[in-house]
């Protein structure tokens, strides 16, 4: 018996540790360089306005992959399995299509993100920055071989690397702490512009590839025998789920509050792209604060693109019980970033795209996690109580609402 049964048996002290990392894998894809694109057009077009929006965004990512989480406790299956066995074969394999159309546009983006952050940090072509980003992806992913906790200690790191990055951009730019704190609790719009962005932002807050992938990181994790166990398991999964979620959302509204200390005091209220963003750092805030958002840059890509692949990995396997072998994959979703990157295509652009091409897979995984985590047959021990249902309609209708609308934004 491991010390995670123990501890659901009740026959050890309480340790969390043992139970912390599959949500901070998770969280990663609510820092990626999509994530900077539009938290940087905020603070920088609208000021502190918005915080409230990346507050809102968090609540809701909370209760999604809390609900992903507990699919794979509940059946020991993960959501792309669920549906296998629960939907037809065409069904199934238009729903494994579509996943890994999103998975190969997850990838696009997090890898454009991370060879950006090269390019930026080390001044060097996107290119080369392309290939070296590869060779730190590639070891990143080979952490598998030595079994799930190095892989979810070295995204721990990342996360807690990419906080501390944007800690010493908030020392450096001083904003005001009292309009933050008034911002995030208090909603505001400035105009139809801020409209706008705050749906983009709200969009594309749940990533479809961690539904994916949540549910199979917790599934045959340890496996609970009763109702008691299952229960006590949850509730730990929750404290990983709020604490990795948290740290995110922290890490958002740094970026954000960073942007309107600096762009938006300054009178430049139009820094979109993260070239711009590097470059325009520099006489404000010194050479120093613009290394460091390169670093975090390149921290958020090359982990956001592991956990794409990884995802990839996950939902083959649940819809059709196939592998390849993950530098295949790898070598595969890395391509259209190579070819982008060779034709002389604008990487910010693209990683805008991305995001229109990840919002139109949300209905595919949100709808039935919903569905399934409701079907008390199904969960069992865990079925949550009529009104988390509700709220989980709620949330997954107005994400689903505002996804349709940011592609329609994007696509026009």
């Amino acid at each position: 018996m491991d010390h995670g049964e123990r501890i659901l048996r009740g026959t050890s002290s309480f340790r969390l540790l043992p139970f912390l990392g599959p949500a901070f894998i998770a969280a990663v894809a609510y820092i990626d360089p999509g994530n900077f694109a539009t938290n940087i057009a905020g603070g920088s077009q609208y000021g502190y306005t918005l915080v409230w929006v990346i507050v809102v965004s968090n609540l809701m990512a909370m209760l999604i992959q809390t609900l992903s989480a507990k699919l794979g406790i509940a059946t020991g299956r993960n959501l792309a399995e669920v549906c296998r066995d629960r939907f037809s074969r065409p069904v199934t394999l238009g729903l494994w299509v579509q996943a890994e159309v999103i998975a190969i546009a997850t990838d696009l983006a997090e890898f454009l993100g991370a060879a950006i952050g090269m390019h930026l940090l080390f001044g060097i072509g996107l290119f080369p920055a392309a290939v070296l980003t590869a060779i730190a992806a590639f070891l990143i992913l080979g952490l598998q071989r030595f079994g799930f906790r190095p892989l979810e200690a070295t995204i721990g790191v990342i996360v807690l690397a990419i906080g501390a990055c944007y800690i010493v951009e908030l020392f450096k730019a001083q904003p005001d702490l009292a309009a933050v704190g008034k911002h995030a609790v208090v909603p505001g719009f400035e105009g139809t512009g801020s409209v706008v962005l705050a749906v983009g932002i709200l969009g594309a807050t749940v990533m479809p590839h961690v539904i994916w992938l949540h549910s199979a990181l917790t599934q045959d994790r340890i496996r609970p025998q009763n109702d008691q166990q299952a229960r006590r398991l949850m509730r730990l999964t929750k404290i990983d789920v709020t604490v990795a979620m948290a740290i995110a959302g922290l890490i958002n509204i740094a970026m954000l509050v960073m942007a309107a200390s600096t762009f938006f005091k300054g009178g430049l209220h139009h820094v979109q792209s993260l070239e711009v963003a590097h470059k325009t750092l520099v006489p404000l805030l010194g050479t120093a604060s613009s290394q460091l958002f390169a670093l975090a840059l390149l921290f958020s890509g090359l982990s956001s693109s592991a956990i794409g692949t990884l995802a990839g990995q996950v939902v083959m396997q649940g819809f059709i019980r196939r592998r390849i072998p993950i530098v295949v994959r790898r070598l595969v979703t890395m391509a259209p970033a190579f070819i982008v990157i060779g034709l002389g295509v604008d990487p910010s652009r693209t990683l805008v795209l991305g995001q229109g091409v990840l919002s139109f897979g949300i209905p595919f995984a949100l709808v039935p996690l919903v569905r399934f985590t409701s079907n008390r047959e199904l969960v069992r021990w865990l079925v949550h109580a009529r009104t988390t249902t509700v709220a989980a309609v709620v949330v997954a209708a107005m994400i689903i609402a505002l996804n349709a609308f940011l592609l329609f934004q994007t696509l026009s």
